[in-house]
């Protein structure tokens, strides 16, 4: 399946990591072995003694791979330009059960900029989920924070969660649709 790799690793350092569906952060030890089971976006999905974990590509290194660069963009970049990057960075968030970013899944539903004056910009985003009780909902939110924070010119961030309008399977892109084999 596309993203998967099952490449064993071992922790080279402490890392937090968080428990797939529930949510829950907490720190595996290093030395910690297991495999990566889907590297997307930056981020990896790790299975540890019968476990799934999303490890944050800020901590890469721990897994032995390279810590993803933040985005270049030029010195003169308008808002559209910075809309456009804000756009392939959450291209790059991915749902870590299903090998599909948030973009492509239809969860986002709303981006906005706002000059803030002093060349730095405030974004605004809305995101649902694809089912609400889904306990990697303030996992994607903070993915998504992060992606957009690293952007030069953005000196402020908001991802809000919102349920209305209800996702559905129509919000897909065709790709995705294919892909997840719903089309």
């Amino acid at each position: 399946m596309f993203g998967h790799t099952n490449e064993p690793f071992s922790l080279s350092r402490d890392v937090t990591a968080v428990i797939i569906p529930a949510g829950e952060e907490l720190t595996l030890r290093a030395g910690t072995s297991g495999f990566i089971t889907q590297a997307l976006g930056g981020s990896f999905t790790i299975y540890v003694e019968g476990n799934l974990f999303r490890v944050s590509g800020m901590n890469a290194d721990a897994l032995g791979k390279e810590p993803v660069p933040p985005p270049a963009v030029p010195g003169d970049a308008t808002d559209e330009d910075i809309e456009a990057v804000i756009w392939e960075q959450l291209k790059t968030v991915y749902d870590p059960e299903i090998p599909v970013d948030i973009v492509n899944l239809g969860l986002i539903y709303r981006c906005e900029i706002s000059a803030l004056g002093n060349g730095e910009r405030s974004v605004s985003v809305d995101m649902t989920l694809t089912a609400p009780g889904c306990g990697m909902g303030d996992v994607l939110v903070a993915d998504a924070r992060e992606k957009i924070a690293i952007i030069p010119t953005i000196s402020d961030v908001s991802v809000e969660l919102v349920f209305d309008p209800p996702w559905n399977v129509g919000l897909m892109s065709d790709e995705a649709r294919l892909q997840t084999g719903l089309m």
